[in-house]
C-alpha cells in the first residue's frame, strides 16, 4: 500500500527523495532480448535535468543515470534486456539542505506540506522529499525503456501556454521544440515568455503552464474498454506528475463546447483499403481504445508553490505564521515537466501494449 508502483506489465517503481543520496526506477516487466545504450536513456534525462538555462531552477545536476540491473552488456557497449528487473539509479550531487531550514515546521501554501504531515506525522522539508519535482528524473529514465518496447512509435511533448499567454497553433513546427528552452513549437512565442518569466523570475513568483503530449504510430486496437481504458491510464499517470491540476485527452473540455456533428471522426476507406479518420476530435481513443490516430492528451502545470513573496499560512504547533520560500526552484516547473509527460505516456502505451499482447496473443 505504499503506492510508489503504477503498471500492470509494464510495472514502474520509483524510489528516492529530493535531498537523499539519489534515486531511481525499478522497471518489472520489461520484455527480454530489447537492445539499448546507456545514450538511448540518456538523452531523454538530458531535456529534463535542472540548470539548463535562466528559467528553471539553477540546481546544478548533471542526473547521470546508472543501469544496475536486469541487461547483459554486450561487447560493443550496448546491453540487452534479460527480462528481469532493470534497476535504474540517478545521483543527487547539488542538494542544499540547509536552504530549507526555516520551513522545517511550516507549512507552504499550496504545497503538499500540510498533507504530508496529516498523513505520515513525518515530512522531508527538504526540498519536499518526494513531493519534489526532483523525483520525475526517474520516471524519465523508466520512459526511455518504454519508448523500447513498442516498436514504430514516436512520442513528443511540446510546452503549449504559460500563463495566459499561448501559442499559435498555426505555427506549429515540432522542429522548434529542440531549439529554444521552453520545448516550444511556435518561434514567435519565445521572445514573449522570454520577457514574460524574466519578470515573474525577478519578483521571486511562478506561474503555470500547459503541456501536449503526442504519439503517433501507435497501431489500432491498444486498450480495453470499461475499466482498461487506454485514456484512462494515460489520464492517470499524467495526473501522477508533480504540480498537475488537469488532464484532458483529445478535444477534452472543448467537448463540450461543440454540436455532435461538429464532435464526430467521420471514417471513409482510404487508398490502401484501410480505414481512414478524416479528424481526430478523439485525441485517437475511442471507448478506451486506440484507434490508429495520434493520441493526443494535454495536462496543466500549477504555478511552483516555493516563492519568496510571503504568504499566510500555519505551522506545525498550530500557530499563524507567515512563509517565503529560500532556495533555487522553478519560475514555470512546466519547462521541465515536457519531457516528464513524454514518459509517463510512453510507460502507458508500452504497459497497454503488452497486456493486449497477452490478451489477443497478437503483435499489432
Amino acid at each position: 500500500m505504499s503506492h510508489n508502483t503504477f503498471g500492470h506489465l509494464f510495472r514502474v517503481t520509483t524510489w528516492g527523495e529530493s535531498h537523499g543520496p539519489a534515486l531511481g526506477a525499478v522497471v518489472d516487466g520489461c520484455p527480454p532480448g530489447i537492445r539499448f545504450t546507456l545514450d538511448d536513456l540518456q538523452s531523454f534525462l538530458d531535456k529534463r535535468k535542472p540548470g539548463q538555462s535562466r528559467f528553471v531552477t539553477q540546481r546544478r545536476e548533471e542526473d547521470l543515470v546508472k543501469v544496475l540491473s536486469g541487461v547483459m552488456p554486450q561487447d560493443d557497449g550496448s546491453m540487452i534486456s534479460t527480462g528481469t528487473p532493470i534497476s535504474l539509479m540517478i545521483d543527487n550531487t547539488d542538494q542544499r539542505s540547509k536552504d530549507y531550514g526555516d520551513i522545517a515546521k511550516r507549512y507552504r501554501p499550496g504545497h503538499a506540506d500540510y498533507t504530508y504531515d496529516v498523513k505520515y506525522g513525518i515530512r522531508d522539508y527538504r526540498g519536499g522529499g518526494r513531493s519534489s519535482a526532483r523525483e520525475t528524473a526517474a520516471r524519465v529514465a523508466a520512459g526511455a525503456l518504454a519508448r523500447l518496447v513498442v516498436p514504430g512509435v514516436t512520442i513528443r511533448g511540446a510546452l503549449v501556454q504559460i500563463g495566459k499567454h499561448k501559442i499559435n497553433r498555426a505555427n506549429w513546427d515540432w522542429a522548434q521544440v529542440s531549439e529554444n528552452p521552453f520545448f516550444a513549437p511556435d518561434p514567435e512565442i519565445v521572445p514573449v515568455w522570454e520577457a514574460y518569466l524574466d519578470e515573474i523570475r525577478k519578483a521571486g513568483s511562478s506561474v503555470g503552464a500547459v503541456i501536449e503530449v503526442v504519439a503517433e504510430g501507435v497501431p489500432a486496437g491498444i486498450g480495453a474498454p470499461v475499466y482498461g481504458k487506454l485514456d484512462q491510464d494515460i489520464a492517470s499517470l499524467l495526473m501522477s506528475i508533480n504540480a498537475v491540476k488537469g488532464v484532458e485527452i483529445g478535444n477534452g473540455f472543448g467537448s463540450a463546447e461543440i454540436t455532435g456533428e461538429e464532435n464526430a471522426d467521420e471514417m471513409r476507406i482510404g487508398a490502401d483499403g484501410k480505414p481512414v479518420f478524416l479528424s481526430n476530435h478523439a485525441g485517437g481513443i475511442l471507448g478506451g481504445i486506440s484507434t490508429g490516430e495520434p493520441i493526443v492528451a494535454r495536462f496543466a502545470i500549477k504555478p511552483t508553490s516555493s516563492i519568496l513573496t510571503e504568504r499566510r499560512s500555519i505551522d506545525a504547533d498550530m500557530n499563524e505564521v507567515d512563509v517565503r520560500t529560500k532556495g533555487r526552484h522553478d519560475p514555470c516547473v512546466g519547462i521541465r515537466a515536457v519531457p516528464v509527460g513524454e514518459a509517463m505516456l510512453a510507460c502507458a502505451i508500452a504497459d497497454h501494449y503488452l497486456r493486449d499482447r497477452g490478451q489477443t496473443g497478437r503483435l499489432k
